[in-house]
This record gives structure tokens, sequence and C-alpha cells, in this order.
């Protein structure tokens, strides 16, 4: 029987060998002497006596006895040599009482490289072996700022505290990030109840995965992992039968194929005209039927601008479109399962969803899954999910020429902004604010405050008693609100806030266009031809964003404004053009794509203030944050 093992593990290895080969990869075990110097391996780490995963054990600390095994640590060398007979014995051994001495390794990269007992490796990979026994030794790489090295750091803070090595990531933060959905603080330790049952979901996950085609796929196990307990939880891979994880595996199969994409999200800027095909006009044609459209509220218009300005948007595509539309409202959804509220618009036949929250965006997903009919959106930034679409509006273009015009009265006193999260987007608005500030008025300042943190008055308090008057504080009034002079741009004197300027954000107009496109199917057309998850990102040349002046603002300093819109509506000018100056000395060349705009987690030189940490933040802050926080604000930073 030894004989049979060898000829079967000896036919492994000519079949990786000439596969490797025929790639012209290097078919023989990887030596670490060849990239690491022998002083480095000198002043390596002695991490005892561990249980090792076989699947991290690829290579050979050196040269001797390299050639003697294929690329899958199978034996290469002929049945009647030495090599071979000390290899089957080995086998013989495995089969009647195991394997039990430790072999020894080199530790690198989360790799491990055989210094003694290269034979027993071997022969445990060849019976199908997930862990050996080893001594080893660790080697760190120095640190380069690469993302590789860094992630192998984020791997043993993690390794630290969990005891787990087993677990890869492509992208740096999601060690943390798994915490988080785990429900452990950043330090937290892991268990050995804790440890035992997070092994028995990787490997039952890992068996589904590779079974749906995952070992094909350039992401690890661990993205693929990640992204289905972002949207299922861990309870649905917790204590789990096979047949129940390969059902989760397969109804989020396109959510782990875009993990493996470099770029995961395609930002669309304006609304793309596209001619539906044939086939979609025959179907458009045949369906005399209302379109259903739900749109899905964390609040009332009553108690949130920023619901009201949404409520708003519906009313205006009812009017428009007529009886082609019904649209139903649903407020405040987060009072009760916002799951449950969104299955119920579902229930009542609405075929499009609209969820007006960030803090709406895990049920959104949930159920995007669950109903792959339906069409839903979330209003928000910066998501890599394919399931769901995510819309907003750039409305740093209005904050840039509202910032000018602050800038051209502001004289010689300083100017004031409050933003309310530290978002994706909002960022972006802050520093827009600050550059028109700056482009006008290169000596004044802007303070820098959050809602969130203390309350929107006591915000503003802060800012009066430095002797600001001009403050660019919230966008939006609520519904029946009277008392709106504490939105937009206002001047501050005592008890008298006068309002002089106000971005408009004209969700009517982006619904409006969405919907067209539903109903001509060149929306649905997108998505078939995209790979990516799709993020709408529209502004003022699509007509979803406006700026609005009173008369209190100087004749000149309208027309500043005028021509500023003007030109930015035209794609003529733009705020993050050119050499760009942040706080610290940072310098940022030439024009920002759209994913640095919605992604800036720094602020410009003229700002004084700071993104808040997490645990400043009020808890309607921190729940926003944990959805789409920007990284300088995320729990996972602390």
């Amino acid at each position: 029987m030894p004989k049979l093992y060898y000829k079967e593990a000896q036919r492994q290895a000519q079949k990786e060998f000439r596969a490797c080969t025929s790639r012209g990869k290097y078919p023989y075990l990887p030596v670490l002497d060849d990239f690491v110097s022998r002083d480095r391996l000198n002043r390596g780490v002695d991490l005892g006596q561990l249980q090792i995963p076989l699947e991290f054990v690829v290579g050979t600390c050196t040269g001797f006895r390299t050639n003697a095994f294929a690329r899958n640590f199978m034996p290469l060398l002929e049945e009647d040599s030495e090599f071979a007979g000390k290899w089957q014995a080995l086998s013989q051994a495995h089969v009647e009482e195991g394997i039990r001495d430790p072999i020894k390794v080199y530790e690198y990269m989360n790799r491990y490289y055989v210094q003694e007992g290269n034979k027993r490796v071997s022969v445990l990979k060849f019976f199908g072996a997930d862990m050996v026994s080893a001594f080893v030794t660790q080697i760190l790489p120095e640190r380069n700022g690469s993302r590789e090295v860094e992630l192998y750091y984020e791997l043993l803070d993690f390794t630290r505290i969990s005891r787990i090595s087993y677990l890869e990531f492509s992208r740096p933060g999601s060690y943390l990030r798994l915490q988080q959905l785990l429900g452990k603080a950043p330090e937290e330790r892991w268990t050995e109840d804790e440890r035992r049952d997070f092994a028995s979901a990787y490997y039952a996950f890992r068996q589904a995965y590779e079974t749906h085609g995952g070992n094909h796929l350039s992401s690890t196990v661990g993205d693929a992992m990640l992204a289905v307990i972002q949207v299922y939880g861990y309870q649905a891979l917790h204590n789990k039968l096979p047949a129940e994880i390969s059902h989760v595996v397969s109804s989020l199969w396109e959510e782990i194929v875009l993990q493996q994409q470099e770029e995961q999200i395609d930002v669309k800027l304006t609304p793309e005209e596209k001619k539906p095909g044939i086939l979609a006009k025959v179907l458009s044609s045949g369906d005399k039927s209302a379109l259903r459209v739900a749109f899905v509220h964390d609040k009332t218009p009553t108690e949130s601008g920023w619901t009201n300005s949404h409520e708003q948007g519906r009313l205006h595509v009812q009017r428009v479109f007529g009886d082609a539309i019904r649209t139903t409202p649903y407020f405040n959804a987060l009072d009760a399962d916002p799951l449950a509220v969104i299955q119920q618009a579902i229930q009542d036949g609405n075929t499009v969803i609209f969820t007006t929250s960030p803090r709406l965006l895990p049920a959104s997903l949930r159920a995007a899954v669950e109903q792959p009919r339906v069409t839903i959106l979330n209003c928000s930034l910066n998501k890599s999910h394919r399931y769901i679409r995510t819309y907003y509006a750039r409305m740093y273009e209005a904050k840039f020429i509202i910032g000018a015009i602050a800038g051209s009265l502001a004289g010689v006193d300083n100017v004031g902004y409050l933003c309310d999260y530290p978002i994706y987007g909002q960022i972006a608005g802050i520093n827009a604010f600050a550059l028109g500030v700056q482009m006008v008025n290169p000596r004044t300042k802007v303070y820098l405050e959050w809602s969130t943190v203390g309350g929107t008055e006591a915000a503003i308090q802060r800012l009066t008693q430095r002797g600001i008057r001009l403050i660019s504080a919230r966008d939006l009034t609520r519904k029946g609100d009277r008392n709106w002079t504490s939105f937009g741009l206002c001047l501050i004197s005592g008890e008298d806030r006068v309002v002089l300027a106000a971005p408009v954000w004209k969700w009517g107009t982006y619904y409006e266009a969405m919907l067209r496109r539903i109903q001509d199917k060149s929306f649905q057309t997108e998505y078939k031809e995209s790979e990516k998850a799709l993020n709408y990102y529209w502004g003022m040349s699509a007509g979803v964003v406006a700026l609005g002046c009173t008369d209190k603002v100087p004749p000149s300093t309208r027309k500043l404004a005028e021509l500023l819109q003007n030109c930015i509506q035209a794609d003529l000018y733009y705020p993050f053009r050119g050499k760009l100056y942040a706080q610290g000395g940072k310098i940022l060349e030439g024009d920002l794509t759209p994913e640095q705009i919605i992604g800036m987690d720094w602020l410009a030189e003229n700002i004084v203030g700071s993104i808040p940490d997490y645990e400043e933040l009020n808890e309607t802050g921190k729940a926003t944050v944990d959805m789409v926080g920007v990284e300088a604000a995320s729990k996972d930073k602390r």
C-alpha cells in the first residue's frame, strides 16, 4: 500500500509540475533563503510549539532537497530512490499511528518554510491533514508602507487577541471590521469557545465557497466570509449545517465575486443616456400597470429636515408622473424593525424602493438579496455592494460657492462651519467651503464644529463665543418649521439669525430622472453591463443641486455666485483642481478623482478644527458613522 500511496503522490507532483511549467511558474518549492537574508533569519523570534495550518506551509528554508518536491509538496523522485523509501515508511507510520513529531519552520508573512520535516509535510498534505505541530521561528518583515506588509501587521494584531492566524483579508481594516461585526471591541480578546466556533464556521464556509468556484477568484476566503457577515450577520454561519451555509453562499454569490475587484465601486457622475434594446422596448410597451414606488424614511418630515426634503421629492414625482406611478411613504422605519418595514413595502406591491438614510443600509441590503426582483436604492455614498445601488448629491459644489460668498462678506473676520456627521460626502462639503473662502479671502480661517458633539445650539455658541458671526449651518428645514433661519449660511447677531444663502437639494429632479431610467430599462441595462457596485453621485450638471441666495447678499457677490454656479454646471470649473494643502502640511497634487473626494478624511489647511473621535459623537452620530463613516471617525480606528 505505501508504494501505491507514493505512486499517486508522484502523479500529483508531475501534474502540478507540468501545470506550473505551462504557466511559466517556478515548479519547485519556494526557498526562503532566496528572498530573506540569513542575518534576518538569525534574528527571528522563537514562538515555541504551535499547531499551524498545513495549507500555509508553502516552501522550504534552504535549496537542499527543494527539487525533490513539486510546488504542491508532492514527491518527484523515482520510486526506487532512498527518498521514496523514507516517504513510504512515513506514510505507513501515519496510517498506523499518525505523525506526531513536530516539524521545524520559519514563519514569514503568514507562510511557513520548512527547516526540518519536508517529508512529513508532504505525507500529511497527501492525506489531507489540516494542521501540523511545529516549532515556529517568526521572521518579521520591515514596515515599508506596502499594503501586503501592513495587512500582515494587522493580522499579527488580530492573532494576538484571537489566536487565529488562518484568516486572511486583502483589504486593510478588515480585521477590525470583523471584530465590530462580531460585537467585540477592537482589543477584546477571544475566548476558547469563540475560537472553536469561529473555526467551525470558517472551514464550513470555505468548503461551500470552494464548491461554488471560490478557488478561482483572486480574493480570499476571508474577504468572502466578511462580505456575507456584513449582509446576514455572523448568525448566518454560526452553528449552521453545511447545506444552510451553501444556500447563503449561493444567494450572495455576486457580492462574493465583487470582492476580487481592486476598485469595487463604479461612480456615476451624470445620468448616462442609454438606449434600451429591442427586448426592453417590447417588455416596456406591454406593461401598462402603474409602477409602484416606496420611500422608506428613518424619521418624519416634521422632525427631520432631511426626511422632509425627500418627501418633497416624492410629491414631485407623483405630480410629474401622474397615474403612471404610485408612490407610498413609510416613516419612522427605525422605530420598528427596518427590514420588516421594507418587507411590508414589498408585500404592498412596491417594486422600486428608495431608502433615504444611511442607517437603513443594512436592512436595504438584506432585503435586496432576498428579493432580487425588487429594485432597492439607498441614499448614501461609497458602499461596495452589488445587490443594491446608492445615490447622493455632489453638495460640495454648492458648498464651494457658499464658501466664496462667506469669504467675500467676512472682511477681516473668521467664519464658522457646522457639520452633523463625519461621513462620506460631508468632509468634501467642509473642504469645498473652506476652499471657496480661501479663493476670495486667503487670510480668513474656517472654524469647524459638529452638531453631533454636544448638540446644535452648543456648537453654534462655541462659534459665536469666538466672535464669529458668519456660520454655514445645516442645509435643510423640517416641515412646518418657521424658525428656518438656523439653516444655510447665516449672519448671527445675538438672537437674530439672517439667512444669506443655502444649498438646494433637488431630490424631486433626482427621483424623476431615476424613475425614467427604470421605466425605459436603461437602469437595468446599466447593472447588467457592470461588474461593480454602482454609486450615483450627481451634481449641478444633472440639475439635482442648486444654490439659493436671498436679497441680503450684495448684488456684486450674487454675480460672483452666479458665475461660479454657471461654470460648475457647464463643467468649466472644479473646486478640487490643482495643488491642495491640507492640515499638517500635507500636499495633494493634481485634480482629485471622485473616489478621492468621496473618501476624504483630511481637512484643508485654513480649517481650525478636526474630525471628531467616534466616542465624542451622540448615539445618532455613532449609528450613522457605523454605516458610512469616514475612516478617521470610524470605531474601527479606535
